[in-house]
């Protein structure tokens, strides 16, 4: 198969933020999927998918790697590298249907048919009181997550703050932690991400100020940039550490994973470099047995390529899925998006599993 156009579309979501498709068309009349959303600039990252379009234009689909190899580029940086995962996920998918089998089949095979998930909720909630948290925690426990995350220190904006004491400016944060465990009681996990906010020191202390709460992971205290501070805060506190959301191929993991500097690493579908990079990745953390959960606060195309990946891997963890956006969500895939008991309930289609619904397309876009 010959690769006739790549193009990319936007789907508005909400004022977080929305979903970028990259479609790969073939001459010979079938279109891949893959997803670039979270880039940091939509618009510049579907011309960079239109670009790097043109240069694939009449390739052969069949060496996924060499076209991978054709349009990276090591002095890339987090926008291309998203537009290069998404592309990679879309030839993926391409692969599989031209060979009518899942892309799971064609890396190696599936360990499981339903990966767990964790509901991130933080995208869906617009009352930031603690309060405000709990509620919608609440919901999303109801509906059946075993696991939950949110993202509570909204306040920790800039360097010129108050670090230490009753005033200092995470302890609204930590109430809005305390809020959700009070609410959702302890059968429940809570893992927090702290979106690289602090320095290591401050790290420190407000994981202690959190260690009754038993939370599943202390996410992303400082930037997956500093694996030797990662590495400083996991020695010193009594929670589990997870970060690595930014990073590009397995040498962009080198570190993290040679130091053991957190105990899962969180490869990202959408910027990693795609489907067999992550799988990539992930083979790498099994040398200092680190657990792998992909990093996925997005739509249900990179739920989709993740999941194929994270079925087939030995040290998978669990999976993030992005909670309470829209309310049609699983609907802009066909077949829908299947979630049962806080499951992903993995597509028995070829490549992804699913293709998109052209009505919601159509309404959305």
């Amino acid at each position: 198969m010959r690769i006739k156009k790549i193009e990319a579309i936007i789907i508005k979501v909400n004022s977080r933020g929305d979903w970028v498709f990259v479609q790969v068309h073939t001459e010979e009349g079938l279109t891949g999927l893959g997803e670039i959303s979270h880039s940091q600039n939509d618009i510049l990252v579907v011309e960079l998918v239109r670009q790097m379009g043109e240069l694939l234009k009449g390739q052969e689909i069949e060496s996924i790697r060499a076209l991978w190899n054709m349009i990276n580029r090591p002095h890339f940086g987090h926008l291309e590298q998203t537009a290069v995962s998404g592309i990679e996920q879309a030839l993926w998918d391409l692969w599989g249907r031209q060979l009518e089998v899942p892309v799971h089949t064609l890396v190696g095979g599936s360990l499981r048919q339903k990966l767990l998930l964790y509901a991130n909720i933080n995208r869906h909630v617009e009352n930031r009181t603690p309060d405000g948290f709990a509620r919608a925690a609440v919901t999303a426990a109801s509906q059946g997550f075993k696991a939950l995350k949110i993202a509570p220190f909204d306040e920790l904006n800039s360097w010129d703050r108050r670090k230490t004491g009753i005033h200092a400016s995470w302890q609204q944060g930590v109430r809005r932690v305390q809020a959700v465990r009070n609410a959702i009681g302890p059968d429940i996990e809570l893992a927090v991400d702290c979106h690289s906010r602090f320095d290591a020191a401050e790290a420190m202390i407000v994981a202690k100020a959190m260690q009754d709460l038993d939370l599943f992971w202390f996410e992303e205290p400082v930037s997956d940039q500093f694996p030797d501070q990662l590495a400083e805060i996991r020695r010193h506190i009594p929670m589990p550490t997870a970060s690595g959301e930014n990073l590009f191929a397995v040498e962009g993991f080198r570190d993290l994973i040679l130091n053991h500097s957190v105990d899962v690493i969180m490869p990202d579908v959408k910027h990693v470099g795609g489907i067999s990079e992550l799988c990539r990745v992930a083979e790498s953390a099994r040398i200092n047995q680190i657990m792998v959960s992909p990093h996925n606060p997005a739509g249900p195309v990179a739920t989709a390529a993740s999941a194929q990946a994270a079925s087939t891997l030995s040290n998978f963890y669990i999976l993030e899925y992005a909670w309470g956006e829209v309310d049609w969500r699983a609907e802009l895939l066909s077949p829908p998006e299947r979630i049962e008991d806080g499951y992903l309930i993995l597509p028995e289609g070829p490549g992804i599993g699913h293709i998109l619904n052209p009505d919601y397309v159509k309404k959305h876009s």
